[in-house]
């Protein structure tokens, strides 16, 4: 499977090598490539290949996929009850909505990777890391104090432009927040949501906050989650979001 889905990308003249794998979990995997610079404008870039058969299970999936519409019956039931049919569909829906999600931030200017090209099965977006490394997770990397502050405001002006542009992760942890030369980049952004259309999205909000804030409580910064939170939201919805504020 993971050669038919590397073809494209090589076809298309955007990648030259295979050059190790990155990470493997139920969702996706993630593949280290050399890339074409004259069509990539980078030397090494990240292959994301989703599993649409085996991807990662979420129990409240439906919270998610709340004031979305999906058009054909048989398409919306396939979903509700999981049918091997419906999981193809809902990689589908995975997949397309991280590379939106990944062109909308990019565009914000939020620090996530940049998206590259697609198939239906992987996103090509910017490697974070050198060709020995990749950057580690969060939780795993261990800053000075001085560091932990300012990866902690960075991670929070993050989640302000996000929300600035309309998106929740929806998924936020240590887990995925990489640190590499000083700076943090969301990463895995399947199951984000818009906050216009999605009724639970303050619930999200506050969850995503919630695991960064005791994260870094543990580091020995930040604030009230529940506060930070509420501040949050209540900016966003009287439309006055200024980056770099709740973080200060």
């Amino acid at each position: 499977m993971h050669d038919e889905a590397f073809e494209p990308f090589f076809d298309e003249g955007l990648i030259t090598e295979i050059v190790r794998p990155i990470k493997s979990g139920k969702e996706a995997s993630v593949h280290l490539c050399r890339a074409n610079p004259s069509t990539t404008g980078e030397t090494l870039a990240a292959l994301k290949v989703y599993h649409p058969l085996d991807r990662r299970n979420f129990h409240d999936e439906a919270i998610y996929r709340d004031g979305e519409w999906i058009k054909e019956r048989r398409v919306r039931v396939a979903l509700e009850k999981k049918t091997r049919f419906g999981r193809e569909v809902q990689g589908g829906i995975w997949l397309s909505r991280e590379w939106e999600t990944l062109h909308a931030l990019t565009d914000a200017g939020a620090d996530v990777p940049r998206p590259i090209h697609r198939t239906d099965d992987a996103i090509l977006m910017t490697y974070v890391g050198d060709e020995d490394d990749a950057a580690p997770q969060l939780r795993s990397y261990r800053p000075e104090r001085d560091e932990a502050e300012a990866l902690f405001r960075q991670v929070v002006r993050n989640v302000e432009v996000m929300l600035g542009a309309n998106v929740i992760h929806g998924d936020l942890s240590p887990y995925n927040i990489l640190v590499w030369e000083g700076i943090a980049t969301i990463i895995d952004l399947p199951q984000a949501m818009d906050p216009r259309k999605n009724q639970h999205a303050e619930e999200l909000l506050r969850r995503d906050v919630e695991r960064v804030v005791e994260h870094f409580r543990r580091l020995g910064v930040g604030t009230g989650a529940g506060r930070l939170a509420a501040d949050l939201w209540v900016a966003w919805t009287f439309a006055d979001l200024v980056p770099g504020d709740l973080s200060s």
